[in-house]
């Protein structure tokens, strides 16, 4: 179908998100948790979404990265429907688009810095020359002398920096992070959060931050937040 049967219409930007809805059905009546949610990112570009527990934060940070399809409205990304995609093209999809960085780290405790970081380039049959990417990656988060490390022998901030690097090694074009500062001290969190800005930047990577932290989000040239199920700019 062309863009102009389905009444959508081309933007340059790189995420487009329209219209968007989510119900959840419950026994009693539904539940909708995101209505008609509206927003345009560009590579390079980084959006703090702010919101009190319970607001749908986390809900749209699954649908945006095609963990959970909507109820209703549109997600582009240049142009395409992921959720027209079958599993298995899905599922490629997201390993080749989206990064991801979680409040907790979810490292491998068995695996090493470097191992950790090359995980999510195990299914690519074929690629680049990954494991100089990751020390490219490792040296740019400043953990270049602890690539034989185990995350036990790490701190949070360092464990939270590996994240960062494995979200990144398939050159994602969208990285979602999901309160990524959450468990970390102050020091360690604001160095992170500037960490995400400054290689979004030099990776041309769109990035969306759902976050608690209006300190993380200050950081962040556009700012949002999400308000029983609505999303409102700040100011």
């Amino acid at each position: 179908m062309k863009a102009q049967e389905s009444g959508y219409q081309m933007s340059d930007s790189f995420l487009s998100v329209r219209n968007l809805n989510k119900t959840f059905e419950t026994r009693a009546e539904p539940l909708q948790i995101l209505r008609e949610v509206s927003f345009e990112l560009s590579l390079g570009e980084s959006l703090a979404v702010m919101g009190p527990s319970g607001s749908g934060k986390s809900t749209l940070l699954h649908i945006l990265g095609t963990l959970e399809p909507p109820s209703g409205g549109e997600v582009r990304m240049e142009g395409k429907d992921p959720f027209a995609l079958d599993d298995a093209g899905l599922a490629a999809f997201r390993n080749g688009t989206i990064g991801f960085v979680f409040q907790e780290h979810h490292l491998l405790p068995q695996c090493s810095t470097l191992e950790n970081v090359l995980l999510p380039t195990i299914v690519a049959a074929e690629g680049p020359d990954h494991e100089k990417r990751a020390r490219e990656l490792l040296d740019q988060v400043g953990l270049a002398h602890r690539m034989e490390y185990r995350p036990a022998e790490l701190s949070g901030g360092e464990r939270q920096r590996i994240a960062i690097a494995r979200a990144l090694i398939n050159k994602p074009k969208l990285l979602l992070c999901d309160e990524p500062t959450g468990n970390l001290d102050r020091v360690n969190a604001e160095s992170v959060g500037k960490l995400f800005l400054d290689l979004c930047e030099q990776h041309h990577t769109a990035m969306i931050a759902v976050t608690h932290s209006s300190t993380l989000a200050a950081t962040f040239p556009k700012r949002m937040e999400l308000l029983d199920g609505e999303l409102h700019p700040m100011e």
